[in-house]
This record gives C-alpha cells, structure tokens and sequence, in this order.
C-alpha cells in the first residue's frame, strides 16, 4: 500500500509541480556556474546504493570541502541555494528517486557510505526500509546545520550523537511502516515548513 501511495503521490508532485522545479532549475543556473542537479551516491534498502538527486544549493565541488553543512550561513552555499535550502525545496528532485522506487516518501534519510559504515549491527536495521525524503529525525532536526555549527567538531559530534538519535527516533517506523505513520509524517512535515 505504502509503494503504490509512493508512485501516485510522487508523479502527482512531479506533474504538478513541474513549472516550480523548472523556475528553481533557471535560477539555480542563473546563480552559479554548474548543473542545476547535484547527484550523490547514498545507502538505500538492504545496503544498496543509489544516484541520490537534489537540487544543488552549493558552489560546485563544495562537498569536497565536507560532507556536512555547517550554519545556515554555511560559505559553500550560494545565494539561491540558501533559499531552496530554508524551504526545503532542495529536496523536490527525490521525487524522481521515489517514483522509480530507490526511495519512498517517509522512511529514514538515505546517508552516505562513509556513515554507514559505522553503523552498530542494531542501526543496520534502519536499511531494512526503503529510505525517504523525510522522517522523524528531519522534523527534529530541521536545523541541524544550526546545531553543527556550536560544536567545535561538528563531523564527531554527529556522529556520536545526532546520528544514533536520528536512527532512534525512526525506530517506530522502521519496525512498523503502516499507512497511518506514513501519513502522520507527511503532514508534520508540511506543518514544520510552514511554521518555519
């Protein structure tokens, strides 16, 4: 059930949406010099990689520099991806992941390699899902950038600490993806933009 809402809400977004994620495309190019998409490979169910793809709010390369973003203000992020980032238009693209079924909507936030190699045997649970664009751990940390900034090892605080709390905190549907939570999320989600 959760699939097939999965493919209706998801092509229902891209055809609806469809001029916002072009005027978005423009103005990113319009912006900085490179693509409008920026693609990453991220774990998906059952250890899996994907092509991962968002809009790229970042000068080109940046990701080099580090894979966590630090502060709103973060120097890496351009003008127009500030913006897309505030709202998390960024995001938009994944509904193409969605739809061809690397993703769904709700599930835990796809990571990098990198992390999820350090995963405890109990954490590799959370690849049991498919991962999603948002969850609880996006509502909770909403401004995560913000948090990172005030520690004076960003890459070891999350590790240590926001990244077990984000798999703690999808623990509940991770081990019970029913349509009531997948709906329960979707509109905490919209309620967290708006109230941002």
């Amino acid at each position: 059930m959760i699939r097939l809402l999965d493919i209706i809400f998801s092509f229902l977004g891209l055809l609806i949406l469809s001029p916002v994620l072009l005027l978005i495309a423009i103005a990113i190019k319009l912006n900085s010099s490179g693509p409008a998409i920026y693609k990453q490979l991220r774990v998906g169910k059952l250890g899996k990689e994907f092509t991962l793809y968002k809009f790229r709010s970042m000068r080109m390369n940046a990701d080099k520099l580090g894979l966590l973003t630090v502060g709103g203000r973060d120097s890496r992020i351009t003008s127009v991806g500030f913006f897309v980032r505030k709202y998390k238009l960024d995001e938009l693209p994944q509904l193409w992941n969605v739809f061809i079924g690397n993703m769904s909507i709700v599930g835990p936030r796809p990571e990098v390699k990198k992390y999820v190699d350090l995963y405890t045997p109990e954490q590799l649970q959370v690849l049991n899902v498919r991962p999603g664009i948002t969850d609880m751990a996006s509502i909770k940390y909403k401004n995560e950038s913000e948090v990172l900034k005030q520690q004076s090892d960003p890459e070891k605080y999350y590790i240590e600490h926001i990244m077990p709390e984000k798999i703690d905190l999808n623990k509940n549907f991770i081990t019970n993806p029913n349509v009531f939570n997948y709906v329960k999320i979707i509109f905490l989600t919209i309620a967290g933009i708006f109230k941002h």
